[in-house]
């Protein structure tokens, strides 16, 4: 059964940091480019970030310079370590493979960045 699971999220103060994880079955691991999507209240999920097997990495626009993704094979674990997070960076964050599969959400990890 595949799975992943985000865990790392919490309450932080905006100039913050939050590092998540997502740890991932190894089948889908080895093989797949590896995302992380939020979603914030009352708005539609987006991409945030993205690594391949080769650990090339892409960014949205609105987390580039403060956001980095990483991966560590021996553990099938995909990092999103941010920092000088802002208000509008609260959302839920989840992993998934690309495209997207429907059926790989998970529960997700709220961050909540306040003022």
């Amino acid at each position: 059964q595949v799975q992943l699971v985000e865990s790392g999220g919490g309450l932080v103060q905006a100039g913050g940091s939050l590092r998540l994880s997502c740890v991932a079955s190894g089948r889908i691991f080895s093989i797949n480019t590896i995302t992380w999507y939020r979603q914030a209240p009352g708005k539609q999920r987006e991409l945030v970030a993205a690594i391949t097997s080769g650990g090339s990495t892409n960014y949205a626009d609105s987390v580039k310079g403060r956001f980095t993704i990483s991966r560590d094979n021996a553990k099938n674990t995909v990092y999103l370590q941010m920092n000088s997070l802002k208000p509008e960076d609260t959302a839920v964050y989840y992993c998934n493979v690309w495209p997207a599969r429907p059926d790989y959400w998970g529960q997700g990890t709220q961050v909540t960045v306040s003022l």
